[in-house]
């Protein structure tokens, strides 16, 4: 009696755990992903037929097609991306190199552009050059290796490099530059039209000595706005310009600030809105009144230039909109289209409370 119960307690106890784990293996086996053999075997085809349908391939007729489809819909088939990518000799991947990413200007680019590529299916990644121009190259090279096409925004490489290195980029679209005499597609601003609106704002002001905060040297926009303010102090009686080299970041227009005020300038042109920003705080914290002491100009309009004290008065560019449109092209020579044609965005002067008239006496 005695053998028979612990015989019976044995079976009890050793079996019911053993068989919970079968039941529990067997249901992970039977759990695992369907592939595309299961898919071909339910739609008694070949795994090349499965293959063709999955990526949209027009050899397949209509009827073998719809087969292939709904077995793979009754078997919740979903087709691996990294073999799909190599079917197609694709990555559904496209690649933005920027000079910096903590500038709000090149964040609100990169969402227009990200959300434009993926409403098409593709995934964006994104690299920073940190205003190297050895390191722009070596990471556009890199990018284009892992991606589909490429976004070149604000590149610092110079014009004859550029026209070279595009030739291994393609498809690539430039933002924020132009290549004049190539066949390169790009979206620019008119940065100098900003710059003689800023300019004719602050001389209606009574504003005559002008201090430009520099943007970095290898900037193009940089100098086409150094440009266009030597142009306007040529060909203003009185216009007196004084130049000191900046940066692009708010912690260079901070720094600048007491260089600033040692050139007795009434207005300062910052190269962006972060250089502004930088020089706003740095002379709040030199007892300086914007503007009733000195007047204060930035460039692009991001976010928060309508936020500060005062507000900022700014050139603003749609930045959001050359995100989008930089898609558009890179996508059309994806697929072997025109890209259209070129754009020249102008910038709208919005005047804000950080201009006012030029002081009598100045600080």
């Amino acid at each position: 009696m005695s053998l028979k119960t612990d015989g019976l307690r044995h079976d009890e106890e050793d079996s019911s755990p053993l068989r919970r784990t079968s039941r529990r293996n067997t249901t992970r086996r039977e759990r695992v992903a369907p592939n595309i053999g299961h898919v071909a075997a339910a739609a008694g085809v070949s795994r090349a037929t499965v293959s063709r349908v999955m990526n949209g391939s027009p050899t397949v007729a209509p009827e073998l097609a719809a087969r292939v489809r709904a077995a793979a819909e009754a078997l919740n088939y979903q087709p691996s991306r990294l073999a799909r990518s190599l079917a197609l000799g694709r990555t559904s991947v496209v690649s933005l190199i920027v000079p910096d990413l903590s500038n709000p200007m090149f964040q609100d680019i990169l969402r227009g552009l990200s959300q434009a590529a993926a409403a098409q299916g593709h995934r964006l990644l994104v690299a920073e050059s940190n205003e190297n121009i050895q390191e722009e190259k070596i990471l556009a090279l890199e990018a284009r290796r892992h991606s589909d096409g490429l976004v070149l925004a604000s590149p610092r490489v110079p014009e004859e490099e550029l026209l070279t290195l595009s030739e291994q980029l393609a498809p690539v679209v430039l933002l924020n530059r132009e290549v004049p005499g190539s066949n390169l597609p790009s979206l620019s601003v008119d940065y100098a039209a900003g710059i003689r609106a800023i300019v004719t704002h602050l001389l209606s002001l009574g504003h005559r000595h002008l201090v430009y905060l520099a943007g970095p040297v290898a900037s193009a926009s940089n100098q086409e706005r150094v440009a266009a303010l030597r142009a306007a102090s040529v060909a203003t009686p009185g216009f007196t310009l004084t130049e000191i080299p900046c940066g692009s970041m708010f912690e260079d227009g901070h720094a600048a600030a007491r260089a600033v005020l040692a050139t007795k300038a009434t207005a300062v042109v910052a190269f962006n809105d972060m250089v502004a920003f930088g020089t706003l705080s740095g002379l709040h914290e030199l007892g300086v009144a914007v503007p009733d002491d000195i007047s204060i100009t930035g460039f692009d309009d991001i976010p928060f230039a309508r936020y500060t004290t005062p507000p900022l008065t700014t050139a603003s560019i749609p930045k959001n909109e050359l995100g989008k449109q930089a898609w558009d092209r890179l996508w059309a020579l994806m697929n072997g289209e025109s890209p259209g044609h070129n754009v020249h965005f102008q910038p709208r002067l919005l005047i804000r409370e950080s201009t006012g008239p030029a002081p009598t006496r100045h600080a």
